[in-house]
């Protein structure tokens, strides 16, 4: 047969817990809770959306390269190549799969990474012009304008007048 002080005891105990975690609610309730979306500009929010959506266009644009360079007779990491004249010079030029791969893929690396770093300022412009609830023809508008503007300074601006300035080299075929 249980001793009946035993059972007491515990029951005691019982109540005394179920009113401390009465008191822990009623304190927790009191507690204001932060509130989402915060107010305001939320930088950390653009720069993390930016920089996924960089990434997302960015192993887009190096697919579509990758899959549109042989229709145009080019090898398949071209684009890659030429980008990596920046540090290397025409040595780029001449990287294949089996020699060298590595550094062709470290140039995919790079790529990408810079499509997540340029994704964070196109992605905070692209939020500025067309606001939180822009219809989505007139963000695809805007968005294909930043586009159009990234390829213009980028072809135009860095491989075609910055690259031959600083390298000697004029390597866009």
């Amino acid at each position: 047969m249980p001793d009946l002080t035993d059972i007491e005891a515990k029951q005691k105990e019982l109540a005394d817990l179920k009113q401390r975690v009465r008191q822990l609610e009623s304190e927790l309730s009191e507690q204001p809770s932060g509130e989402w979306p915060p107010p305001g500009f939320y930088g950390d929010y653009y720069a993390y959306s930016g920089a996924v959506l960089g990434s997302v266009a960015a192993m887009v644009s190096l697919l579509a390269n990758v899959i549109g360079a042989p229709v145009a007779g080019k090898s398949a990491l071209e684009l890659i190549r030429i980008y990596l004249t920046f540090p290397m010079g025409e040595k780029a030029l001449q990287l294949s799969g089996d020699d060298g791969g590595l550094t062709l893929m470290l140039g995919c690396c790079l790529y990408l990474m810079t499509g997540m770093i340029l994704g964070i300022p196109i992605f905070w412009l692209l939020i500025r012009i067309c606001g939180t609830s822009a219809a989505l023809v007139k963000r695809l508008v805007v968005a294909s304008i930043l586009a159009i503007g990234l390829w213009l300074i980028s072809y135009y601006g860095i491989l075609s007048w910055l690259q031959p300035r600083l390298f000697g080299g004029n390597w866009i075929t």
